[in-house]
């Protein structure tokens, strides 16, 4: 029987996760002729050009999309069947973590998760990977480890655990004229706002609420991160109308003059859960990342 050579698959993984010849030898520690003559070997035994060109890019064809998945999993299956005794000492442990989570996240709890990290996983790093593919394609294609958002719409082989709720509050500069007089519905409308997107939406929840009360507001700034939009604050007479709470503790050592004040308005707070892929589930590195985190949020919310 005629055995693959299976470095064909490791390196078919890493070229679908790269979709670039380049990355791909450089994560190989390959030079960029040796991993195209790679590419060669594995168009020729799967019979498929695997990657296209497109533009300056390479696209993966539809057979290459039907294999990713299976690609991933029989290299993840194969590097636990190496590195199982390797992984159960998380302080030798060389991995990185690539996580989907927002700006507020990472401002509140980024610094005690690495500190913790530090300690007993000191080999580990993190990415933080910013929106492309949705969640769910994101998990089941490996291309993130573990996604941390506010949406609970995942299929439903997607493992999901609550971590923390999330209320808001409004921010302005100190001084700002929001603050002299006693706040209303009215009044918080009347101000020109600013919108934290990532998706670039100026309108929201927010908008809803407002609509029911006949009121409208008017949004001047739309931008993809808090920090931005609290560094709009510091010298302008917009306000930014949902802060989350959690995230004022931050503020602090930034120095600047802000202040929040409560909503006129009833808004629910967002519920944050972390989602991960079920093969993922009994990774012991990767428990111990859930685990920490939900400690994490549990103890910020006592």
């Amino acid at each position: 029987m005629h055995i693959p050579d299976m470095n064909l698959l490791v390196a078919l993984n890493v070229l679908l996760e790269e979709g670039s010849v380049v990355g791909a030898a450089r994560r190989m520690n390959l030079s960029a002729p040796a991993m195209s003559r790679t590419l060669t070997r594995i168009r020729e035994a799967l019979n498929d050009p695997i990657l296209v060109r497109s533009g300056r890019g390479l696209v993966p064809t539809p057979r290459a999309l039907e294999l990713r998945e299976q690609v991933r999993g029989v290299v993840e299956l194969a590097h636990g069947v190496f590195t199982q005794s390797q992984d159960s000492d998380l302080s030798q442990l060389d991995r990185t973590f690539s996580i989907r989570a927002n700006d507020v996240f990472f401002g509140i709890y980024g610094g005690a998760l690495r500190q913790q990290m530090a300690l007993e996983m000191p080999n580990a790093a993190l990415r933080v990977v910013p929106e492309g593919f949705t969640d769910d394609e994101a998990l089941n294609e490996g291309r993130i480890d573990l996604a941390i958002s506010a949406t609970h719409h995942f299929s439903a082989d997607i493992k999901v655990q609550q971590l923390f709720s999330c209320p808001f509050v409004g921010l302005a500069r100190e001084g700002h004229p929001i603050f002299q007089q006693a706040m209303t519905p009215q009044r918080f409308a009347g101000f020109d706002h600013i919108s934290v997107s990532r998706r670039g939406r100026a309108r929201g929840p927010i908008d809803a609420v407002l609509a029911e009360l006949d009121l409208e507001r008017r949004v001047l700034f739309t931008t993809p991160t808090f920090y931005s939009a609290i560094f709009a604050l510091a010298d302008s007479d917009l306000i930014l109308p949902l802060m989350p709470q959690l995230l004022l503790r931050t503020l602090e050592p930034l120095g600047l003059k802000l202040k929040a004040f409560e909503l006129p308005i009833a808004l629910q707070p967002v519920e944050i859960c972390q989602a991960w892929h079920p093969r993922l589930d009994n990774d012991h590195a990767h428990r111990w990342l859930r685990r920490t985190l939900k400690t994490l949020c549990d103890n910020a919310s006592v």
